[in-house]
Formats: structure tokens, C-alpha cells, sequence
């Protein structure tokens, strides 16, 4: 399924609306968790069937769209099974936690309760149940059947995030590249180009600094301190979307190119845990990077490989002997001659791994192909 994100813009009476409805979700969320957590038990139906007895108990739930609270059972249990798939793969969980007023960002309206309205050539507005009409800017054309709309509240902001049935394409390239992903340079590939890594936490340090200052010599649950909270959240949300405008541009620019990319497998907690440059590690975003141009790759049927980072940065991309190479050291030199960049190195070297990986794969496919002998 395809998404797309639009604008909101809701006057005063609807905002007070999107915020009680906000309230309400949030309000059950925490109901059920308490029930699930009461339970020897777990049932789900049971559990769903809670809200009908908590809408008799508490009248200004009926102010809210019914498949809009019904929505908070299915995302209770969705966080149940993401606890538990985390417990299997060996990461130490711990229990769900209840929900803050600030910690509650986004309601659904599934299947129903919402409408698209348009005036003259394009759609201006939003029309959801127990809420109104507001008014939205559809930016950009889509495809497809809404199947569901995601209400999103941001800092001052509203968003509705229109999930459709349209397939999700993108038009693959020719190349067969090898990616080293770094700090100075985000990523080198195999054929000697570079990104520069723009860190944009590092470069909003100091005016996210001041702005925290400021907040902590508020008074606890003042309206200046609340000001001044949403100042830093401000701060946050901008780092948020230049790092996921660069990741999505480079990811889609990557998949537009190749036919098959060879990244290297990084331990990246390991190496938040070992490095003094954590925070630029945690900056550059390489676990995001790497999930969107898996997704974006499939979607192209462009082969996304794997390989072992052991040794890439140390091993001559022409001869294979290895060299010492501490981090400071940023130019490769080998005895046989070659003299290159240490990442375009390390860039060679995962390419040649990858190919190698699939060349051994299509290998065994076609060895299973063959059928025995009978004699």
C-alpha cells in the first residue's frame, strides 16, 4: 500500500475536537491496557468488549467515533506482539507502558467515519466523523482506494495520512554498485562517488543547547515552561525532516541506479557502545537508511546483499593483502601500488563480496536443478 501525508488546517472548534477525540483514544488505550494486565488470561474479545462497558461508564466516549476507539484494542495488541517478537530475537523487554497525554500522536479512522470533499478541480477538504470538515491541502495527486486515515498531531501542526491501495513502484537501474557507509562521507560506493554526511543534529547543537537551557529554568507546569517545551519540540521536529528528506532522496536515487547494492552488515549498537563518536553514529541514521532502501528495493526488485564489514576497510581491493589502517588514516596504500581512498577501498572489496555471495548461490540453485542419476 501506498501512503501520502497532507496538511490539516482545523479552526479553534475543530482543533478542540481533534484534541477531546485525542483525549478519548488515549483515555481507552489505558483502560485496556490496565484490563490486559489485570487478565491470568489474555482474550482479545473480552478485551475489545471492555469499551462498550466503559462507554456506559464514561458518556463523553460517545462523543467519539466508535470505530476510532474500537481502533485502540488493535494497536494495544499490535504493541503486544512487537514486545514479543523483541523477547524471541533475544532483546530484553520489559512490560506496555500507559500513555501520557504527550506520548498519544496519532488516531485512526479505518474503513469508515471519513470522507475526501472537492470543490471545483481538487480536494479541499476532510470531512470525519464527530469531528467537521476540515480543510486539507492535497499537495499532490493519488491513486488508488483510501483504505484508511491516519490523523497525526505534530508540534502545532495536524496531519492526515491517507493509506491507499496503490502499489508502492519504483523503476530499478543497471548498475551493481558496493556501499561503504560512514561518518565524514555518509556513504562511498563502488565506483568512487561520495555523499557528504550533513549531520543535522551536529549542526543544531548549539541553538538546541540554548533552547533547552532555557527550558529547564521554567517553573514545572507553567505556561512559559510549556512555551518553551514546544520550542525545543520545534527544534527536534526540523532535525527529524531534513534527516528523513536526505535519506529518502538517497535512497530513491540508489534504487533508480541499480539492479543490486552490497552494503555491509554493522553491529550498530556494539559500536554506539565502543565508540567515542556515538552521537555522529546515532546522527547518521545508517539503521533507518538501510530499512528504507530495503523497502524501496523490493519494491523495485533491486537485490539488496548483506555482507561480513570484517576486514573490508584493511583488505587491498587489487591484491587482498592487509594493511593496517587506524581511523585517522584516510588514504589506503598498498605495497603492490594502488593508492585510493580508504572508503572507495572498502567500497570495492563489498561489491566484489557480493557478487561473490551471489555467484555461490546461483551455483547451488542450479547443482538442486539437476536431478540425479538414476541408475
Amino acid at each position: 500500500m501506498k501512503a501520502y501525508k497532507f496538511r490539516l488546517y482545523p479552526n479553534k472548534e475543530q482543533t478542540n475536537r481533534l484534541n477531546k477525540t485525542f483525549d478519548s483514544c488515549r483515555f481507552v488505550y489505558n483502560k485496556l491496557l490496565e484490563e490486559l494486565n489485570k487478565s491470568k488470561k489474555i482474550d482479545r474479545n473480552k478485551i475489545q468488549h471492555k469499551i462498550l462497558g466503559l462507554k456506559e461508564e464514561f458518556p463523553f466516549l460517545n462523543d467519539t467515533y466508535s470505530k476510532t476507539l474500537q481502533y485502540e484494542c488493535y494497536r494495544l495488541f499490535s504493541n503486544l506482539k512487537g514486545l514479543s517478537r523483541l523477547k524471541k530475537n533475544g532483546k530484553k523487554v520489559g512490560r506496555l507502558r500507559f500513555k501520557g497525554r504527550f506520548w498519544f500522536k496519532t488516531i485512526n479512522y479505518n474503513q469508515s467515519g471519513y470522507k475526501l470533499l472537492k470543490t471545483e478541480k481538487r480536494y479541499d477538504r476532510l470531512k470525519l466523523s464527530r469531528i467537521g470538515e476540515i480543510k486539507i491541502r492535497c499537495h499532490r495527486k493519488f491513486e488508488g482506494n483510501i483504505k484508511q486515515i491516519t490523523i497525526k498531531r505534530a508540534v502545532n501542526k495536524w496531519f492526515a495520512i491517507l493509506i491507499t491501495d496503490e502499489k508502492y513502484i519504483l523503476k530499478r537501474g543497471r548498475k551493481k554498485l558496493g556501499i561503504d557507509m560512514g561518518v565524514i562521507n555518509f556513504l562511498t560506493d563502488s565506483e568512487g562517488r561520495s555523499v557528504e554526511n550533513p549531520l543535522f543534529l551536529k549542526s543544531s547543537l548549539d541553538r538546541l543547547a540554548k533552547t533547552q537551557r532555557e527550558l529547564s529554568r521554567k517553573r514545572k507546569g507553567s505556561k512559559n515552561r510549556m512555551k518553551a517545551r514546544m520550542r525545543v519540540a520545534k527544534i527536534y521536529e526540523k532535525i527529524n525532516n531534513q534527516r528523513d528528506d536526505f535519506l529518502h532522496k538517497t535512497t530513491t536515487m540508489l534504487v533508480s541506479e541499480c539492479q543490486s547494492i552490497s552494503l555491509e552488515k554493522l553491529n550498530i549498537k556494539s559500536m554506539l557502545s565502543s565508540s567515542y563518536n556515538g552521537r555522529n553514529i546515532q546522527d547518521s541514521s545508517w539503521f533507518r537508511f538501510v530499512s528504507m532502501l530495503k523497502l524501496k528495493a523490493e519494491s523495485a526488485g533491486v537485490s539488496i546483499i548483506e555482507v561480513d564489514a570484517k576486514n573490508t576497510t584493511k583488505k587491498c581491493s587489487r591484491c587482498g593483502h592487509l594493511n593496517k589502517m587506524p581511523l585517522w588514516k584516510r588514504q589506503f596504500v598498498c605495497g603492490c601500488g594502488l593508492e585510493i581512498d580508504r572508503d572507495y577501498n572498502s567500497a570495492k572489496n563489498i561489491l566484489a563480496l557480493g557478487q561473490g555471495f551471489v555467484e555461490t548461490q546461483s551455483e547451488l540453485m542450479k547443482q538442486e536443478a539437476i536431478p540425479e542419476r538414476i541408475w
